[in-house]
């Protein structure tokens, strides 16, 4: 049975992902006694039927309008209310639940990660853009209607577990591992030539498309890099990653004293899934358990930058500050789409982004205002996109 002191109401925002369903099938598994308000999916519109006919959350959410009639009609009859567009996934963000999972994939998190930070929820982020654009805000936000931010990557998580908030002052680096993806022993000349199947094969991982050709341009590391310095406040410099292709140690983090600290697991996202939803407790359930004696060796080399340029680009992006973060996740989203349409390259993925870096004025954001928090990003993310899309035209014509 699940340890759960209490029963949870909660909101899955991207219940048909990979996080989300993860999270649906920890909650299964562990017997936890919660009740499901809301989930919302983005197009995957069978599954989502199939969810909320399963779990009869209150409101079911489709992203895309078009997909709204076939919802209702799967769920006729069911009690579940079902709606569809983007208003109506900010209302399953703000429905009232204690917990929500942030799960959506992309920019498109954003807005109703910061609708649940404005209701006071426990948010557990899996949604790295939303911290990635806006993170010094976002978390002001929670903070002052009441709620929190509980990571929910494995990294995060793990800093998270074992970050002694008393001593957070004397903490010298931050250390996030990296698998180093399917192209960590690839040269230059055959990452070139790279396949969006191949990209999307993660060693350790199931993840989603988008998410997996981040891992495999390190740009996901580079991500996560930022996010650990708004999360945890930590300054660019003290924040490190090293490859660890063993997927086994998820972060460490090093103390002033010399003493570093390491959380270790199996590889699966339902492990910091039920931290978040569990913490400060922790849940019982039938979890993968870590034998260090079958594992074998523990690796770790440094990142190459030469091979991998998305993980300097995001350094930069992360010690320019301001708007910067938010303009490389934007081309990032940019170069990545257009790889996985075969339009380009692997190795134009990051090239594209660092062309857009170059070409946009990273600007600040107004450090106690937080009303227009989503208008402003808005603004940047658009601009990014089309001075990104002007950038790969450019590609595209050099190769026409």
């Amino acid at each position: 049975m699940g340890s759960l002191s209490l029963p949870r109401s909660i909101a899955i925002l991207g219940s048909t992902g990979s996080v989300g369903t993860s999270t649906l099938d920890l909650l299964e598994k562990s017997r936890a006694e919660v009740d499901i308000l809301a989930l919302t999916a983005g197009r995957n519109v069978e599954l989502l039927a199939a969810q909320a006919l399963k779990w009869r959350p209150t409101l079911a959410v489709i992203e895309d309008e078009r997909l709204l009639p076939e919802l209702q009609a799967r769920l006729r009859g069911s009690g579940v209310d079902a709606r569809g567009g983007n208003p109506a996934v900010i209302e399953a963000a703000q429905s009232g639940a204690q917990w929500v999972m942030s799960a959506i994939v992309g920019f498109a998190g954003l807005a109703p990660t910061l609708a649940a930070a404005r209701s006071g929820a426990i948010i557990a982020l899996a949604n790295k853009e939303s911290l990635v654009c806006a993170g010094p805000r976002l978390m002001r936000i929670a903070r002052q209607a009441g709620g929190m931010l509980i990571p929910v990557d494995s990294e995060h998580s793990a800093i998270f577990q074992v970050l002694e908030s008393a001593n957070i002052a004397q903490v010298a680096r931050l250390i996030l591992t990296a698998s180093g993806g399917p192209f960590r022993k690839w040269t230059l000349a055959d990452m070139a030539r790279a396949t969006p199947q191949e990209a999307i094969a993660h060693p350790n991982w199931s993840m989603g498309k988008k998410i997996s050709v981040d891992s495999a341009t390190m740009m996901n590391k580079g991500l996560e890099m930022i996010e650990a310095a708004y999360l945890f406040g930590m300054k660019e410099e003290k924040v490190d990653v090293i490859v660890h292709p063993q997927s086994v140690i998820h972060s460490l983090v090093e103390y002033a004293d010399g003493s570093t600290l390491a959380q270790l697991g199996v590889p699966d996202m339902r492990t910091p899934i039920a931290c978040a939803l569990a913490w400060p407790d922790r849940m019982n359930w039938p979890a993968p358990r870590l034998d260090l004696t079958r594992t074998g060796d523990l690796t770790f080399e440094a990142p190459d930058l030469q091979r991998f340029p998305a993980l300097g680009l995001a350094r930069s992006a992360l010690a320019a500050g301001g708007h910067a973060p938010a303009v490389l996740n934007a081309a990032n989203e940019v170069a990545v789409a257009a790889f996985l349409d075969h339009r380009v390259g692997f190795l134009d993925i990051a090239a594209i982004v660092g062309d857009t870096l170059n070409q946009v004025s990273a600007g600040g954001f107004a450090e106690d205002d937080t009303s227009d928090a989503l208008d402003d990003v808005r603004e940047v993310e658009a601009m990014s996109r089309r001075v990104a899309g002007d950038v790969l035209g450019s590609f595209l014509a050099s190769r026409s």
